[in-house]
């Protein structure tokens, strides 16, 4: 049922459909699990795909909850109910009907399987990267009247390619995630949403989200985009429209590079702010969108190809909004690793190469595969790579694309090897090496 007010949404525990709904709505959805993947594949009403996501996912969703509690409270000093309560006021009223319904139902899903977590758990879920990284160093900058420490996480190694660039001179577009592993081991779910209204797309994501998060998505009108963060970013408007949304917007509403750029600045809050790369297949077109707050800048093209690596480009958004960039931990030798591949490889590129581009973990620092420094596929420590992603403009016209769970080299990830405390540790697990998954939607 949609959610009618917010009294209702913000319930502590939704209505369960009843038993025959339940089921009748679950027929329209199924599971599968794939080489480290849970994939959701999703239909409907956004109450119908929410409480299919909510009730196939019930476990997951009910331990991305816990572990992102305790990264909140050891990580940014904020407690969950924190979270809930800023996220309740700041956003909620900002996001579309449709997907409060989505969320409200992702609740009642996971309640229908026993799983005590509320409406705002989910809000709260989806909005914590734009929360703990954007909105809490300006709320301690100003409690503490000092300037801002950028929290903005140092995420992703991705490229766009098209015309003498590639094999066939058709897009291709290949992308890793970075990320602390205690919350990105859980980014293991794959959506596969036909909604009732808007484009079939597909996207990884943690369990619970209605958006990516990491961010990679495709859509059937040929639509394809992912991201790299942008590092030492500072900005954040609270009367704006959270990223979460946008960003699904974007890919469930986007037709064409200049949509999707549209979706993404109206209403732009400054949140996780990401140099967005994108590919159109209809019409073999790559775009790039560095997107801040006071700088919004777009570039497209039918020839060459565009990388990121973490790294603010334009010189007027480097001094507005990131005044504490320097070159990160290797972030200029990765903007040489990857013009060594697309300027060695011109005219070959195609699913192989971009695997092997997403999984290539040779530091030219240390000149080992050790994942160090400059590598574009980061490993060890407490955080790296934690899957990779590959699509071509003919697996993306199927809807299909390839993905690796796990670090994209296929080594293992041991807790025994992180350097983690004994709290965090209990929310880990060993991830095993994992072969490349050709992913496919729901016909």
């Amino acid at each position: 049922m949609l959610v009618a007010t917010l009294a209702i949404a913000m319930a502590a525990v939704s209505p369960i459909a009843p038993r025959s709904a339940a089921s009748a709505i679950l027929n329209q959805a199924s599971r599968e699990d794939k080489d480290g993947w849970v994939i959701l594949h999703l239909s409907g009403s956004p109450h119908d795909v929410g409480f299919q996501h909510g009730a196939l996912a019930a476990r997951e969703i009910d331990s991305a909850v816990k572990t992102f509690a305790f990264a909140a409270s050891h990580e940014t000093g904020h407690d969950w109910e924190w979270y809930k309560t800023v996220a309740k006021s700041m956003f909620w009223d900002k996001i579309d009907p449709e997907y409060q319904a989505e969320m409200a139902a992702i609740a009642e899903g996971a309640q229908s399987k026993g799983v005590n977590v509320s409406t705002v758990d989910i809000l709260a879920l989806n909005s914590y990267i734009e929360l703990s990284d954007y909105y809490v160093p300006i709320l301690d900058a100003k409690q503490k009247h000092a300037q801002v420490i950028s929290r903005a996480p140092l995420a992703c190694s991705a490229f766009v390619a098209a015309g003498s660039a590639t094999k066939d001179g058709k897009v291709v577009m290949g992308h890793n995630f970075w990320w602390g592993y205690l919350t990105g081991e859980h980014w293991n779910v794959i959506l596969d949403i036909r909604p009732a209204k808007g484009c079939h797309v597909m996207m990884d994501a943690v369990p619970g989200f209605i958006e990516s998060g990491t961010d990679w998505a495709i859509n059937d009108k040929g639509i394809g985009l992912c991201e790299t963060t942008i590092s030492g970013y500072t900005g954040f408007d609270e009367n704006g429209i959270p990223e979460f949304q946008r960003m699904r917007k974007a890919i469930q509403y986007g037709k064409s590079l200049d949509e999707v750029a549209h979706i993404f600045k109206a209403g732009n809050n400054g949140a996780y702010a990401n140099t967005w790369l994108m590919v159109d297949g209809k019409t073999n077109e790559i775009g790039k969108l560095e997107l801040g707050l006071k700088n919004v800048i777009f570039s497209s093209s039918n020839d060459g190809y565009y990388f990121g690596a973490n790294f603010p480009e334009d010189p007027k958004l480097i001094r507005e909004e990131t005044p504490s960039y320097r070159e990160w931990h290797g972030s200029e030798t990765r903007q040489d690793r990857w013009k060594k591949h697309l300027d060695g490889d011109k005219g070959k590129v195609d699913a192989e190469l971009a695997e092997s581009y997403i999984a290539d973990s040779f530091d030219a620092q240390t000149q080992r595969p050790d994942g160090h420094g400059g590598a574009l596929c980061g490993k060890g420590g407490g955080g790296g790579a934690i899957n990779g992603k590959v699509l071509t403009a003919d697996s993306l016209s199927k809807m299909q694309f390839w993905a690796r769970m796990g670090i994209p080299d296929g080594s293992d990830l041991i807790v025994a090897t992180m350097g983690a405390s004994d709290a965090s540790k209990a929310f880990l697990y060993d991830l095993k090496g994992q072969p490349w998954a050709l992913i496919s939607g729901s016909n």
